[in-house]
Parts: C-alpha cells; sequence; structure tokens
C-alpha cells in the first residue's frame, strides 16, 4: 500500500479540541471471519450470544460480544503509534506534513494521556517534543523503554529516534531536550516512516521502508522495468538494527538486519521475544503492466503479510510479490515474472500469515494480557488503515483483526476474525479513502489487558475492555 505525495487521495486534517466526549458504549456484534475465498460471520468463540450489554455505542464501532469500548481521547491530531507506560499512562506519536492536509495540531507532536479515575477516559493531557513551528513534521515510531519515551521525529529530508526520560510521577519528561539515538535515517521518497520496536535487550530494530513502489527504472510508470540489482535496498526497505541504550548512533548501510521489506510499519515481539512485522504489498500492477494482469488483479492483488524477521532474512521485495490467490512468493513483472513464475523466489522468506491486497497493515501487536477471553492470548492483532486502490471495486480494510496463534505459529495463515470495525462510518465504498471518518493505525495492549486503538483520521483514541458474557 503506498502512501506517497503523489497518492490519489490526501487524508483530512484532525480537528484541534483536546481529549474525548463522554464515554461511548453499546451491545457489541458479532465477530466476522474471512479467509481467501469468502466472508463468512460467526459467533465469537466461547462467549455466546448474551454478551454483557455496553452503555453506548463504543465509540462507533464494532466488537465481538463481551467486548466495550470508550474514546479514551478526541481530536489529538493524526495519532500514529501508541505505548502505554507501567502505571497506565498513555503516550501517542502524531504526524503531519504531506500526507496530511489543513493545519497541524498546536503543541508538541507527543501527546501523553492519563485517566485519574479510572473511568475509561484520559482527563490530564499533556504535549511535549518538537513543534511545526521548529519545522517538524512530528512521526510515526514510539516505544517506551526504561522508563523513557522513544520517538520518531524529523522533517520532509532525514528522520531520527530520540529519548525523552520521564520524570517520576509525572506525564512529561524531565527535561525538554531530548538525547539522539540515532540520526539520519531517510526522510524522502514514498514511506518516509519509521515505526520501531525495542526488545528486553535494547535492541532497537527500526523500519527504513522503501523510496519507491517496486525500484522501477522510472517509479509507478508502465512498463518501466526494475533496476537490476535493486541499489535501493542498501539503504531502504528493510529492518535496521541498533542500541536503544546507546546515543548519536548514525544511521548507515552497515545496519541492515533484514532486507526485501517494502513498507514494514507494524513491528512487535511476541510472548517469546521473536520479531514479526506486517508488509504493505506494492501497488498497481495492472497499471503498470496491463498485459499480464486484469483489473480484478490489480484489486485483488498482492497481498499483505505477516513477516516472521529473522536476521540476515530476504522477504522478496521488489524482486517478489506474494499472490493472494496462489499463496506463495511469485516473480515481479518488473523483473521478468508472469504472474505465475516463481523463479528466485523460491529462495526468499514467505509470510508466516498472509491478508487481502492493499489493506495497509500499520498496527500489530500480540496479545500477552490476562483481561481478554483464553483464545486471544499468543495471538496477533492487526491494524489494517484501509486501501485507496481497490477501484473500481469497494475499498477494503479499515479494521482491526485478530489472528490466531498455536505453538507460536498462525493457526491457518489465510484466515483471520474481524475484531473491530465500523471506523468508516457506514459502507466501505469506492470513495472510502475520502469519506472515513476514522482510520485505525496502532495498538497497544496495557498492564491491565485493555487495548488501545489509534486513529490518523479523527485523531481518536479507543480503549477496549473485556466485560464477560451476561449473567
Amino acid at each position: 500500500m503506498r502512501v506517497g505525495a503523489s497518492r490519489r487521495t490526501t487524508l483530512v486534517s484532525a480537528a484541534f479540541p483536546v481529549l474525548a466526549a463522554s464515554a461511548l458504549w453499546l451491545t457489541a456484534c458479532a465477530k466476522t471471519t474471512q479467509d481467501k475465498t469468502a466472508d463468512s460471520t460467526s459467533a465469537s468463540t466461547g462467549q455466546g450470544a448474551g454478551a454483557a450489554a455496553c452503555p453506548t455505542d463504543n465509540g462507533g464501532i464494532t466488537l465481538p460480544p463481551g467486548f466495550c469500548a470508550t474514546v479514551f481521547a478526541d481530536s489529538i491530531g493524526h495519532a500514529r503509534h501508541i505505548a502505554v507506560a507501567e502505571n497506565g499512562d498513555v503516550y501517542i506519536n502524531t504526524w503531519s506534513g504531506k500526507y496530511y492536509t489543513g493545519p497541524v495540531h498546536p503543541g508538541g507532536f507527543i501527546v501523553a494521556l492519563r485517566d485519574t479515575n479510572n473511568d475509561g477516559k484520559a482527563d490530564l493531557v499533556k504535549r511535549f517534543g518538537t513543534t511545526s513551528g521548529a519545522k517538524s513534521e512530528g512521526g510515526t515510531g514510539l516505544a517506551i523503554y526504561h522508563g523513557a519515551v522513544y520517538a520518531e521525529e524529523g522533517d520532509t529530508i532525514t528522520k531520527r529516534i530520540v529519548r525523552y526520560a520521564l520524570a517520576r510521577d509525572s506525564l512529561g519528561p524531565s527535561t525538554a531536550q531530548p538525547e539522539i539515538i540515532v540520526d539520519g535515517l531517510p526522510g524522502s521518497g514514498e514511506h518516509p516512516m519509521h515505526p520501531f520496536a525495542i526488545d528486553a535487550n535494547g535492541n532497537m530494530y527500526i523500519d527504513v521502508a522503501t523510496a519507491t513502489n517496486s525500484c522501477q527504472v522510472k517509479n509507478r510508470t508502465a512498463g518501466s522495468q526494475g533496476h537490476k540489482p535493486c541499489a535501493e535496498l542498501q539503504t531502504r526497505g528493510g529492518l535496521w538494527k541498533y542500541n536503544a541504550n546507546k546515543t548519536n548512533q548514525r544511521f548507515s548501510a552497515a545496519g541492515r538486519y533484514a532486507t526485501g521489506i517494502r513498507n514494514g510499519e507494524g513491528i512487535a515481539l511476541d510472548g517469546s521475544g521473536q520479531l514479526y512485522s506486517t508488509q504493505h504489498g506494492r501497488d498497481q500492477l495492472v497499471e503498470m503492466f496491463p498485459k499480464l494482469y486484469s483489473v480484478e488483479q490489480g484489486q485483488n492483488q498482492p497481498s499483505e503479510e505477516l513477516l516472521r524477521i529473522e536476521e540476515g532474512g530476504d522477504y522478496g521485495w521488489p524482486y517478489c510479490y506474494h499472490d493472494y490467490a496462489q499463496g506463495k512468493l511469485v516473480q515481479a513483472p518488473e523483473y521478468g515474472g508472469d504472474g505465475k513464475a516463481v523463479g528466485d523466489c523460491a529462495t526468499r522468506k514467505e509470510p508466516v500469515a498472509y491478508f487481502p491486497a492493499h489493506w495497509a497493515p500499520n498496527g500489530l501487536v500480540f496479545y500477552n494480557g490476562a483481561q481478554f477471553p483464553a483464545q486471544y492470548k499468543g495471538g496477533a492483532l492487526i491494524a489494517f488503515h484501509g486501501s485507496w486502490n481497490r477501484a473500481p471495486g469497494p475499498q477494503g480494510g479499515y479494521k482491526v483483526v485478530f489472528l490466531p496463534f498455536s505453538g507460536g505459529n498462525p493457526t491457518d495463515p489465510a484466515k483471520f476474525e474481524t475484531f473491530a470495525d465500523g471506523f468508516v462510518g457506514g459502507p466501505v465504498g469506492v470513495d472510502a479513502t475520502d469519506r472515513a471518518k476514522h482510520r485505525p493505525v496502532s495498538l497497544a495492549v496495557a498492564p491491565d489487558g485493555s487495548l488501545f486503538i489509534t486513529d490518523d483520521r479523527g485523531g481518536r483514541v479507543w480503549k477496549v475492555v473485556y466485560r464477560g458474557a451476561a449473567k
């Protein structure tokens, strides 16, 4: 999924007032299960039809029976990635710039939120970090590690990961100026965002996504072949590894940890410490090579992916893409592919799970909390931002899905359950990208086991809890 300056549509600016309206609750609707051939609706496993009712409408979204949501905060800006501290304080990075129209939210791009009376709504807010007045655009990536907030910031030329030590018992940092952890991350091209994850040993894994769609000699030009080799892979299109405990590191090709990842916006560690990343599949197969692909194939190819990341792993881009119908990697047309040939793609690493085309998987978290029912334990929740290029058919995504795991692997690589839906605010039609009220971006599990969801269209944050079946 492409999110570049030349995208066909732009995202609407979030409104400025901070914090949510009163708590919103309602009886949630049934979970849906989807595989690669059809949609079907089924009751949520182990919960039954008699789930406890939620007081109002869940902030406009639908959830499986027994789950309820409050609007934790609203209109905070273009809310991107989120993390929750051990004391329950919530931190969110916000982003502006060429991807969004309208004025920038005043104050710092990092938003800190606290719920002091445990009603599911933040009543304290603090903004810190760089501002638009300092020629910053904010950023996407954010994590909490050893009592500090790590966040991406920068402009259209270069990005950096910085660290703000948090003051004890305070929402904000102990000093106004952060420490630079990694500087010189590329800020140009179609995918300048840098999500990241930090493991228990302080290893920081940063997404350095591609500047182009498919490494063509002439980007997004019909019939243009791919660069051979794709030199872009030296400094883009993969995950880079740095030390979260070390300051003033500089981005370089030497830090590359895994390659062939076009846009890995959702990065997370499972309960064992295994690293995973989502991948946005490439765009415009039919527009670039109309003699090889039908309009229907353009809508439904290639897959979005969940990758199990291994050091030195090659996940295929730009030479390969994952064919949703065949369930495997095939050669890209820029490199001699015809939609069937596999060639060297047989040596690249396949995803552990795959999803419908162009849905844009922006957020990933593994559920290891104690609040949700047992079937969620160890499984993955993925936030799909939503497509822009499935026309003339309806757009897709704009939801949070649950992927069950068993024994360290998805129970089925092509099957998942819809967990949260309704973000668009109506039917998901051809114009959903322009009309959507909300677009889910990131997910975080709080110490109490509740789930937070961010939205960069309306600037809303939901807190999802499990209330259980009706008595």
